[in-house]
């Protein structure tokens, strides 16, 4: 075999293998990973979970209230708030938003001092 053609292979066996330790690097560069808009979205609707999860809501209420959250992540932050609470087991916060406030009884007049409940001299 011609010399010249051996200094070839081992370039042709390490280019592969210099493509797959780049595609670990494509996150990195900016522009080439996922858009930060979807990212944020997908966050926030993971924190949103877990608060419901938090103040004990269930996983349906959540729903509810956060329409346009994205479903799966709300459920994931849901459930891995689930688990970090039983794992360490932890009471939930009861939610005082969707506690109904007192209705403070109307006063009857005769309560209410005014200078007119005293007798006029």
């Amino acid at each position: 075999m011609p010399k010249h053609l051996h200094s070839f292979r081992p370039a042709f066996l390490l280019l592969p293998l210099g493509a797959a330790l780049l595609v670990g690097c494509l996150e990195q560069v900016p522009g080439l990973g996922p858009d930060p808009r979807t990212v944020i979205r997908e966050n926030e609707a993971k924190a949103i979970g877990s608060a419901c999860r938090h103040a004990m809501r269930g996983i349906e209420d959540c729903y509810t209230l956060n329409p346009k959250a994205p479903k799966a992540m709300v459920f994931a932050g849901w459930k891995d708030m689930d688990a970090y609470m039983r794992e360490h087991k932890l009471e939930g916060t009861p939610s005082v938003f969707t506690q109904k406030p007192e209705v403070a009884k109307p006063r009857a007049e005769e309560d209410i001092e005014t200078e007119y409940n005293s007798p006029r001299s």
